[in-house]
């Protein structure tokens, strides 16, 4: 009933808005693209590594926060995770600020006294690319590698859509994503590194005629 009441009373600038009965949690994010202008579910921050982009640190985030303030909590996870903390992070400073992290460190995200993390250094990309040096420019650039891993984590390991309920599954669903990709590199990196020894190369080869006849 009071779900029901809420749908009933809000409006078009009212704010906590119901968008989904069966799953109230649900938030309008604007994207800021003019073929898909909104998304409505919930903002997902990703950190991977700077060269074979692993995922080492993914988790679901509520209330739409400004992404700039998510960098805090991003690097401290991966901290924790790995037992790493960078020294560096390079920011991308625009009008589309999607949360994506490298580990050396590039992420979207703006410069804040309270939420970027100590210790760390933030390089902003509103910087003249001619005052940059050639690294600082390199690893701008290098931000980019992040969008295919977010693209194969929507359309190959299902996170563009959750089917599992509330916020906890929200954060389930997230992190099983994540780790459906890492495995299938792994399991790539593994018969790729068997194919080199031509014993194993005759029973690879079995393996994936033999996988390719139980997907038909």
């Amino acid at each position: 009933m009071e779900i029901s009441e809420r749908i009933l009373t809000q409006s078009k600038n009212s704010k906590n808005k119901i968008y989904s009965i069966h799953a109230p949690e649900v938030e309008c994010i604007s994207k800021g693209k003019s073929h898909k202008k909104y998304e409505f579910g919930c903002k997902v921050s990703l950190v991977t590594t700077s060269k074979s982009n692993w995922i080492v640190g993914v988790q679901a985030l509520y209330g739409n926060p400004y992404d700039g303030h998510t960098l805090k909590s991003a690097i401290d996870q991966m901290e924790k995770i790995t037992g790493f903390r960078p020294k560096e992070i390079y920011v991308e400073v625009s009008k589309l600020r999607r949360l994506s992290v490298s580990l050396l460190l590039l992420l979207d995200g703006f410069k804040g006294k309270d939420h970027h993390p100590e210790d760390v250094q933030v390089h902003l990309s509103n910087k003249s690319r001619k005052k940059m040096t050639r690294w600082e420019k390199m690893w701008m650039d290098r931000r980019s590698a992040i969008e295919p891993v977010i693209s194969h984590l929507k359309h190959d390991h299902n996170m563009i859509r959750n089917f599992l309920k509330g916020k906890e599954g929200d954060r389930i669903n997230a992190v099983l994503a994540a780790a459906g990709c890492n495995l299938r590199k792994l399991i790539r990196a593994f018969f790729l590194f068997l194919d080199r020894f031509t014993f194993f190369r005759a029973h690879f080869y079995q393996i994936s005629f033999f996988s390719q006849l139980v997907n038909l």
